[in-house]
């Protein structure tokens, strides 16, 4: 089986799953993907949409029925959950509604409503507002700009991508472990 059907069979369930794990670049990806014909428009949006929407439904209910549990003390205790307590009480609609598109408070303010006093139903309705702004905006942009990414791929070359790809990796990882010790020195 070749890469472009591997893509085009599981590419629609890939997008869903980054979009809930890892944001924006899978769902950009998806949009590049669409515009090469290897998954519709229309797929990579609704698999985008629904993978975030499902994944901050999970991340609130977590933080909803184990905010005692010490995993949630733990987030509880970080400066980004104080950043977003900070925030959902003075604009909870907002909040709820644009911390998606916030780097760095993404992940941890779902669980952080969760520990509020918000409300299930409200948290829901907005959430599934700001999935189908986010997860449409984030595909059309790598739609929009995939024949720029496509042009780039062309002139890297095979070889180098494989490469790049590679340094990236290492440098990510050995970057992950120096700012995992950084803050264990600092804390």
């Amino acid at each position: 089986m070749t890469i472009e059907a591997l893509v085009a069979r599981y590419g629609v369930v890939a997008i869903f799953l980054g979009a809930g794990v890892e944001g924006e670049a899978a769902v950009v990806t998806g949009g590049v993907l669409a515009h090469q014909g290897l998954v519709s428009l229309a797929g990579a949006m609704a698999a985008a949409v629904i993978g975030s929407f499902v994944a901050d439904q999970l991340f609130f209910a977590g933080g909803r029925y184990f905010r005692e549990s010490r995993p949630i003390a733990a987030i509880r205790r970080r400066s980004a959950y104080a950043r977003a307590i900070d925030l959902l009480e003075r604009y909870p609609r907002r909040f709820i509604f644009a911390y998606r598109f916030v780097y760095g408070i993404r992940t941890v303010s779902p669980i952080a409503i969760g520990t509020s006093r918000i409300s299930q139903g409200l948290f829901l309705a907005v959430n599934l507002a700001a999935a189908i702004v986010w997860g449409c905006a984030f595909s059309a942009i790598g739609y929009a700009f995939g024949n720029v990414f496509e042009h780039w791929l062309a002139q890297i070359g095979t070889e180098r991508l494989i490469l790049m790809g590679i340094g990236i990796a290492v440098v990510a990882v050995g970057g992950w472990f120096a700012w995992r010790k950084w803050r264990e020195r600092s804390a």
